[in-house]
């Protein structure tokens, strides 16, 4: 027991050297091509790559410190050419602490992951913020950023960037917690059981919202019910530290999973509050009527007008709005703020070409956000209405089973042309045909082959949903259509 405290201290010691070094001013480098002076360069490994290899010529081109985890890789070269270098490594195992004369050079630590991970769980508890955690199968991405835009109104917020949110992408936004920060809203994805656990001990929450829990990375995580646990291990952590969830509770199995845990809750949804969808054939973007939080507002219900495409993104702006509401944020503001929220990165985006309508949701995909992409694209009423579907990835044995249940949701709806890319739609259209199912339709093996059909025969004057997984690169036919 001894041992283990005394190591768990060693470990601590190094941890505060670099945040005291970050603290003043060090920036956090992982790519040996992009070294400013003075930087502190983790060596992470991939699965391609080993940071280990740059640490010397990072530390050449001006960084401070090199932390590394493996010292035959990063001392390469002759015990002359280190020494000229006036190379100094600092080991930070339990029998080497180290000497406060120690000023920079390479630092061998067990994990350099771990040690950039805990670098930022410790600048975290820095600070007592109010911190959201959130993730989910669908919608978390959206969800972040209208929880952000809302809450920027009257905060300065913290927020994950983009999608990055895995084990490099969430110590990088905890990083990025100051003394000027007030609150942080950390998404935090996973594609195999247990991650979740990970990245929540690093965040610490205060808050939690998980969005919804469907099917998708089953390649990892071999079951549905994996995918509940994992997207659970939110919820036991707040549990675990007497905190509260926000949740939707029009959601049964959200529902369940916190009644389950005893969790405190903050509910929203739809249903729950008394939201009106507003139906406009004619107009693909949401639009909803929500009742005013305000008591002294003067205003009964606010009408929000979002730049979103998709009923099923109604669950998020009532997300945003429920927590705008917890931390003081007005109805007005919060409405606007919605607004003004224009989606990015082919995320429910509207399109309009020279020569089609596109609604562009091509960053990502799986059997739960395929299914509500494809009903509300049936909902509009617009003409001449053209699929272009790309794989799902990572579904593992069950993914042709899941890919079939697609196209016929698809090949229901009222198309003018069903285009498919990849292979396992591929293995579905065989599928299809073998039980006398078969229809007109279009596959491509990917999407490069697609692109070049599309140069010999436009398509003009369609409405084209464009929807698949990142992999199969759906983007790159944007500027052909």
């Amino acid at each position: 027991m001894d041992k283990e405290k005394s190591r768990i201290e060693d470990k601590l010691r190094y941890i505060e050297f670099l945040w005291d070094k970050f603290h003043n001013g060090a920036q956090i480098c992982t790519d040996s091509r992009q070294i400013t002076p003075g930087c502190i360069f983790f060596a992470l490994k991939g699965e391609t790559f080993d940071g280990n290899r740059f640490a010397l010529s990072a530390l050449e081109k001006g960084a401070a410190i090199a932390v590394i985890d493996n010292k035959e890789v990063a001392m390469a070269g002759t015990a002359d050419e280190r020494k000229a270098r006036k190379i100094k490594i600092q080991n930070c195992s339990r029998n080497e602490l180290m000497p406060a004369q120690w000023k920079g050079g390479m630092l061998l630590v067990e994990n350099v992951l771990q040690c950039l991970q805990q670098l930022a769980r410790f600048n975290r508890l820095k600070y007592r913020i109010p911190v959201i955690a959130l993730t989910g199968t669908n919608g978390k991405t959206t969800t972040k950023e209208l929880i952000t835009a809302v809450l920027s109104t009257e905060f300065n917020v913290v927020a994950t960037q983009g999608n990055l949110n895995n084990h490099i992408g969430v110590p990088y936004t905890l990083l990025r917690i100051n003394e000027q920060t007030q609150i942080a809203v950390v998404e935090m994805g996973a594609s195999a059981p247990g991650e979740i656990r990970t990245l929540v001990e690093l965040v610490c929450p205060t808050f939690g919202l998980i969005t919804n829990v469907g099917t998708a990375h089953l390649q990892g995580f071999g079951s549905k019910e994996a995918i509940i646990a994992t997207k659970g291990e939110l919820y036991d952590n707040l549990v675990s530290y007497h905190k509260m969830a926000f949740v939707n509770v029009d959601n049964p199995l959200l529902m369940d999973m916190a009644h389950k845990r005893d969790l405190k809750i903050i509910p929203y949804g739809v249903k729950n509050n008394g939201a009106r969808i507003l139906r406009k054939k004619e107009n693909p973007y949401l639009s909803m009527t929500v009742p005013s939080p305000d008591i002294d507002s003067g205003v009964t219900r606010h009408r929000i007008y979002t730049q979103l495409i998709g009923d099923y993104n109604a669950d998020n702006v009532m997300a945003a709005m429920t927590v705008g509401t917890y931390f003081g944020i007005k109805g007005k503001k919060a409405v606007k703020a919605i607004e003004k929220y224009c989606p990015s990165n082919n995320r429910s985006q509207l399109k309009v070409t020279d020569r089609n309508t596109l609604i562009i949701d091509a960053y990502n995909a799986n059997p739960s956000s395929m299914g509500v992409s494809l009903a509300n694209f049936g909902k509009l009423s617009f003409q001449h209405k053209v699929l272009i579907l790309g794989d799902m990835r990572e579904l593992g044995a069950g993914s042709v089973d899941e890919h079939v249940a697609i196209l016929k949701q698809a090949l229901a709806l009222e198309c003018e042309k069903v285009i498919l890319v990849g292979a396992e739609f591929g293995k579905a259209v065989d599928a299809l045909s073998a039980s006398d199912e078969n229809k007109e339709i279009y596959i491509y093996k990917d999407a490069a082959e697609l692109a070049e059909k599309l140069k010999a025969e436009p398509l003009k004057g369609c409405t084209v949903l464009i929807k698949g997984s990142h992999g199969i690169h759906l983007e790159t036919l944007i500027d052909l259509l």
